[in-house]
């Protein structure tokens, strides 16, 4: 009897890890695929490092069991090298020094989720909101590409444009100027301690909320640098999605009804940004300068707009100088990095930090870089 219940159970093993093995070789295939047709090889894609931690375990699972199997999981991840190599950095984790020599440029990229507080007051989100900002002032960054920027010209609320102008020594600017209320604005947002020789924008073709593609120019040691900043379409979850999702997660009421609107929202996400990451890559083609791309793509390095944007021209700050996964979102999955600083090759990479502080739905971005001469 015993002799029987091993053998099934290896028999089971091996199945479950074919399996993981099948999902994870698809999910390898979401960069190459266009989610326009192709949507739920992108949800596949999403999953991606689940399934690479799953194949992982059952590696070494086998290696201690029965090491004859692990070639399951060993030849699923050398064929899935390519997606790996952009999903985990593999450099040695190094403390980020703030001192900056003059001829290097410090970027920041952080989605700042509307400084979280709106209305002018002390709560909780307002103390957020201050706290927000000293991390931006710590950092000592030359420029600052931010999304979901609020700002208002209505006394009862925050006017972020001019506390971070005149308080944090960032006299120019260029923000897309979204309208969200009367009165209220939303967008992305260039700061800079340098004049901004030219400006521009780019709408998106379907975006849910006004979304937009911006660049602004500056000189730096006599050279035209340009940065752009962008937010691709998010999925929209609502409280009431996430509700969904908890209840997907404890096996609580029907799977199906549950799952339905969330399915809806991803494949529209991923359809949406499918679009935009193309334009993005359009508009990128085009530029005569050196420059440097930051934003929050609302999806993973194994996706089709990052591999669309990132293409074999850009490198990625995190990549260079990173280590481990280098989750960006603090929600939902500790395996969501989402937002990114590339730069044309044109660059060095000199260091990058993650700055780990829940203020934001989002971790701060930083890097220093310097133009090759």
């Amino acid at each position: 009897m015993a002799v029987h219940l091993r053998s099934f159970a290896k028999r089971l093993f091996i199945f479950f890890n074919v399996l993981a093995a099948i999902f994870f070789l698809l999910s390898c295939l979401a960069p190459y695929l266009n989610p326009q047709r192709w949507w739920i090889i992108s949800l596949l894609g999403l999953g991606f490092g689940i399934l690479f931690i799953l194949l992982v375990v059952f590696f070494f699972f086998w290696l201690i069991a029965k090491p004859k199997f692990i070639f399951i999981s060993f030849v699923a991840l050398a064929i899935g090298w390519k997606s790996i190599s952009v999903f985990f950095a593999f450099h040695n984790p190094a403390t980020f020094s703030y001192q900056k020599p003059k001829n290097v440029l410090r970027v920041v990229q952080w989605n700042v989720a509307r400084f979280v507080e709106w209305r002018r007051n002390n709560n909780k989100g307002s103390q957020a909101r201050l706290k927000m900002m000293d991390l931006i002032k710590e950092q000592n960054a030359d420029v600052l590409c931010l999304q979901e920027f609020f700002h208002s010209t209505d006394s009862i609320y925050y006017p972020n444009l001019d506390y971070i102008r005149k308080n944090l020594n960032y006299p120019y600017y260029y923000f897309s100027w979204d309208e969200d209320g009367y009165k209220q604005w939303v967008g992305q947002v260039i700061f800079s301690r340098y004049p901004l020789v030219d400006t521009g924008m780019i709408r998106y073709q379907k975006p849910s909320m006004p979304e937009a593609l911006i660049h602004a120019d500056i000189v730096f040691n006599n050279d035209t640098i340009r940065f752009y900043t962008t937010h691709l379409q998010s999925v929209r979850f609502k409280p009431k999605d996430f509700e969904r999702l908890d209840k997907i997660k404890k096996a609580e009421d029907s799977f199906i009804n549950n799952s339905k609107n969330i399915f809806i929202k991803l494949k529209r996400g991923f359809q949406n940004r499918s679009l935009q990451a193309t334009r993005a890559r359009e508009i990128l083609n085009q530029s005569h300068h050196s420059f440097i791309f930051t934003g929050d793509f609302n999806d993973v390095p194994n996706s089709y707009a990052y591999f669309t944007i990132k293409d074999n021209q850009l490198q990625d700050a995190f990549l260079q100088k990173g280590f481990g996964i280098g989750r960006t979102f603090t929600g939902i999955s500790p395996t969501l990095r989402i937002d990114y600083i590339f730069t044309t090759k044109d660059f060095t990479i000199l260091q990058f930090n993650r700055a780990v502080k829940n203020l934001s739905d989002h971790y701060m971005l930083v890097a220093d870089v310097q133009l090759k001469k």
